[in-house]
Formats: structure tokens, sequence, C-alpha cells
């Protein structure tokens, strides 16, 4: 076996393992008993789709990809903490309703 035969089979491994992992996520982001739950599941996915996009990179040998890794991890940084403050301030809404 030669290293870009291992390089390969490695990749299909990561790929398939995180393809599974992203149903799984997207199963928990749907089923979720909170919404906190979802938000953790959403970042989760976010992770692992930008695994997806490393590890398509490597099989494929396009450096372009990384870019977008980059931009995704950016994005799923910024959806993260519009979702936490969303919770923050439906918690802050119910607490003043409570009053």
């Amino acid at each position: 076996m030669t290293p870009a035969d291992a390089l390969s089979l490695a990749t299909l491994v990561a790929l398939v393992v995180l393809g599974a992992a992203m149903l799984l996520s997207t199963l928990r982001i749907i089923v979720g008993p909170t919404l906190a739950d979802r938000v953790l599941a959403l970042d989760l996915l976010t992770i692992l789709a930008m695994g997806f996009v490393v590890a398509m990179a490597l099989r494929t040998g396009f450096l372009l990809y990384l870019d977008i890794a980059l931009a995704l991890a950016l994005l799923g940084f910024l959806a993260t903490i519009a979702l936490a403050r969303y919770i923050f301030s439906r918690r802050l809404m119910q607490e003043e309703r409570q009053r």
C-alpha cells in the first residue's frame, strides 16, 4: 500500500464517519428536547461540516477548501453567539413576566 492509497483510505473513512455524525447531529437538532440542546447540536454540526470540508481538501488536493472551512468556522461562531444571546434574552423576558 502506497502512502497515497493510505491517505485515500483514511480520508474515505473520515468522510463516512463525519457523514454519520452529521446525520446524528441533525437528528438531535430536530428532536432535541430544549433549545439549548438544539444550539449545541447546531454548533456540533458546524464543526463536523468543517471537518468534512477539510477531509475533502485532503482527498482532492484543492487547498481552496481550507478557506471555505475557515469561513464556515467564522459563520458557526457568529451563529452560536447570536443564538446564545437569543436564549439569554428569552430567559430575561420570562423572568419579567413572572414578576
